[in-house]
């Protein structure tokens, strides 16, 4: 496609929040280059710039309009097209945003194309954002042609049934919907084919894959199968609901062979008075049950999780639950986030919202301990030989590369030679809890 007198069109991204949305806009990105447009950074000039947004947070909602007022700054004359969570949850809010030209939802990024060519000839605002809450069709929105060659994101699933109490996704990914097993063992194959060592599985709600077909096929079906495929060397399941993993799934799991023994379980907070107020499915005696079994049936196995601070009523009591809980436990590393009030959920209507300093200070805390527990992590691996797949060039040095371990250890090794893309046994020197250097024999 060309603009007259200017030559190749040309388009920019810009992704917010989670790693489905990385892999629908490379995957919207395709489609616009299938249409002749060229992939260019966000900072540059471009014609069109499509801004892939997130609300699980109130700061994800202004990022999001700071990103559209950047676009504008950029180009005047581009096409402004905002997509995703913040335009599902709020389209008439994002629609007066001044500067916004093309307003989609979550479910039908696919028709991006469509709705910026009918603003360019009928020159007035698009707005296609239909009602998620009853819609559970998955969305066939595949990516052909990857950028990177060593591992690959695959989307198998959408929509979340649970709804935690401080949630909006639910309303704004809709009902759980589930890639057919069969396309999935299909672009796998694909995948493999075209060189990738690892496949990341990602959803909204992983955990819930199968459960809106009609047949009995869940997640862990979708394991076995991958795991017979050739090719494929590596493979690694996102944030996990901790109540998936039972004893009979732990058991069958041992017996993966290329399912990498890393896993994101979900934990919010290891009080279970706030967790119940949270309308979390589980209890800290649950999760330590769960963690326990994962560590004493999978060499190795890292576990690491989310935690809220802050959640209203979130007494100093309740807090120090929290803190000792995960202390005990273990864990590999935590990601801590800042309660943020979302309107349209129960929790932001709750009495006792916590003030912004108490946040600050037990989310400091629990930075503090996660960096601690990453350590004694990687300590426990300190001049041992791991199998490292290698990703990149680090810190643009020809001679030093990147890669992670199957347990997701950062490790940085010197070579003369070109590593990437390929999984090689590495001796491990501890240097921190953000990386292990690496020693190729």
């Amino acid at each position: 496609m060309f603009k007259e007198g200017l030559g190749i069109m040309k388009v920019a991204f810009s992704t917010l929040g989670c790693r489905v949305n990385q892999y629908e806009s490379e995957a919207m990105a395709e489609k616009f280059i299938t249409e002749g447009y060229e992939i260019v950074h966000f900072n540059e000039f471009a014609d069109v710039y499509v801004i892939n947004t997130c609300t699980v947070t109130n700061m994800g909602d202004k990022k999001s309009r700071q990103m559209i007022g950047r676009a504008r700054r950029l180009n005047n004359d581009s096409v402004v097209a905002v997509v995703g969570c913040y335009s599902q949850i709020a389209p008439l809010e994002v629609s007066k945003i001044q500067g916004v030209d093309v307003v989609l939802g979550t479910r039908n990024k696919g028709e991006i194309i469509y709705w910026i060519n009918r603003y360019k000839e009928e020159k007035k605002q698009q707005i296609a954002v239909n009602e998620v809450l009853k819609n559970n069709v998955f969305e066939e929105l595949n990516i052909e042609e990857y950028q990177d060659k060593t591992r690959a994101f695959l989307k198998i699933q959408d929509g979340c049934n649970n709804f935690c109490s401080y949630c909006l996704i639910p309303f704004a990914r809709g009902a759980v919907c589930s890639k057919k097993p069969e396309k999935v063992i299909e672009e796998v194959n694909k995948l493999a084919f075209h060189g990738f060592q690892e496949v990341i599985l990602s959803g909204i709600h992983t955990a819930s894959y199968g459960i809106d077909f009609n047949e009995k096929f869940n997640l862990l079906d979708l394991l076995e199968a991958i795991d017979k495929i050739e090719g494929i060397k590596r493979i690694r399941i996102g944030s996990m609901d901790p109540n998936f993993f039972t004893e009979d799934v732990i058991y069958k799991i041992k017996n993966i062979k290329k399912l990498c023994p890393h896993f994101h379980l979900s934990l919010q907070s290891g009080c279970d008075e706030t967790l119940k107020r949270m309308n979390r499915h589980y209890n800290s005696k649950e999760y330590i049950t769960v963690t326990e079994n994962l560590r004493n049936n999978i060499p190795d196995v890292s576990v690491t999780t989310d935690v809220i601070v802050g959640f209203p009523g979130e007494t100093d009591e309740e807090f120090n639950k929290t803190y000792n809980f995960l202390e005990s436990i273990k864990l590999t590393k935590m990601h801590i986030f800042k309660y943020s009030p979302r309107k349209g959920t129960k929790a932001s209507s709750m009495e006792n919202q916590i003030e912004n300093h108490v946040k600050d200070e037990r989310s400091n805390k629990l930075i503090e301990l996660s960096k601690k527990l990453e350590d004694q992590f990687y300590m426990m691996f300190d001049n041992m030989k791991m199998d490292v797949l290698y990703e990149k060039n680090s810190d643009n040095d020809k001679n030093l590369y990147e890669g992670y371990t199957s347990n997701y250890i950062k490790v940085v090794t010197e070579s003369k030679q070109n590593i990437i893309g390929k999984i090689i046994s590495t001796k491990l020197l501890y240097c921190s809890n953000e990386l292990m250097k690496g020693i190729i024999e």
